[in-house]
């Protein structure tokens, strides 16, 4: 089987482990680096063994002869970087969020399908070792029908040092925490007819918001809270994990520190560590995000084969819908039904 090639947009903070996800995988190979800042691409390139530089998209594409784009840059440019691609006939992967507002995402999503591209949003956080087992244990029926959920990320985690363009957002957790974290809601818990968002910002250095709570009354009954938060300092330091409560008719799921799966039941609580895998280019204070890249791209990868893939570009504007639904919320004080 041919490798499929692709050229990474954007070379960034991420790019240094989206690509590494990409070379785990057997059939990919990347070809091409873009960034706007040519040494920033060089510097990517010569680490990666990537053979082409580019500071043009255009000229990249115009040049390469690619499958497929892994957009990796500013939110506020993939769109545009979406569009060039689709004109050209390529697949498209996109980082989250999709875009920076619901009307831009629902035109990449436009734009791909009236192009006939496949269009893949990089949305790891439910492709997460242990998130992936809670959500096999739930389908066992073994905790019944699930009524109440509760999905927390909090954290104190200096998140602005290595990310510095975060505190500039106008729309900061919600839009990019939230874009996970509501992905997780909808992978565990179907999909919301309506949301109650309350936001705050403790840190006053920044532009956005860094805290919310998100009420949803789901479609099949279920009530779920999700709380993110870079404004709290715990007894336990939690970033990067997920931490999850689920009850259900005949029991419970805690997704705990140390990657602890808790089973409770009538008959006792069963305990199992599910921990991510370790590879040796991942940040170990990353290491639960970095190592779920891997298994995420390969869905995609099935998926740019013209198989099945979660994280499709349809599929990630429903979470694109939730994460704005939010925002009206909050906003307006009000209960936004969907």
């Amino acid at each position: 089987m041919e490798k499929l090639r692709f050229a990474i947009f954007g070379t960034g903070f991420w790019s240094n482990y989206q690509i590494p996800g990409w070379l785990e995988l057997d059939g990919v190979e990347c070809v091409a680096a873009y960034n706007r800042t040519k040494s920033k691409a060089q510097a990517v390139a010569s680490k990666f063994g990537i053979s082409n530089v580019y500071d043009d998209a255009a000229t990249l594409l115009e040049n390469e002869d690619l499958d497929f784009v892994d957009i990796c840059t500013d939110v506020d440019t993939h769109l545009r970087f979406a569009e060039m691609a689709a004109d050209k006939g390529l697949n498209v992967v996109c980082q989250k969020p999709l875009a920076a507002s619901l009307e831009a995402a629902e035109e990449l999503v436009s734009v791909c399908r009236e192009r006939d591209v496949r269009l893949f949003a990089n949305e790891n956080f439910r492709w997460q070792a242990p998130l992936r087992k809670v959500k096999d244990i739930v389908d066992t029926g073994i905790i019944g029908d699930v009524f109440k959920v509760r999905i927390s990320f909090v954290s104190a985690f200096p998140v602005f040092e290595n990310q510095p363009f975060l505190a500039d957002l106008d729309h900061f957790i919600v839009a990019d925490v939230g874009s996970h974290i509501l992905d997780v809601v909808r992978f565990l818990c179907g999909e919301a007819k309506s949301i109650h968002c309350l936001t705050n910002r403790i840190n006053p250095s920044i532009k956005g918001e860094d805290v919310a709570n998100c009420f949803m009354d789901m479609e099949n009954g279920i009530h779920c809270f999700a709380e993110m938060s870079y404004a709290s300092i715990m007894e336990k330091e939690q970033f990067p994990q997920t931490f999850v409560l689920l009850e259900g008719s005949k029991g419970s799921i805690v997704l705990d520190h140390g990657f602890e799966i808790r089973v409770t039941t009538r008959s006792g609580t069963e305990k199992e560590t599910v921990a991510p895998k370790m590879y040796d280019w991942l940040d170990p204070e990353y290491a639960l995000l970095h190592s779920s890249i891997v298994d995420t791209q390969k869905n995609i990868l099935e998926g740019l084969r013209g198989g099945e893939a979660e994280t499709t570009g349809e599929d990630n504007l429903k979470t694109v819908k939730l994460v704005w639904k939010a925002y009206e919320s909050a906003e307006t004080g009000k209960i936004i039904n969907l």
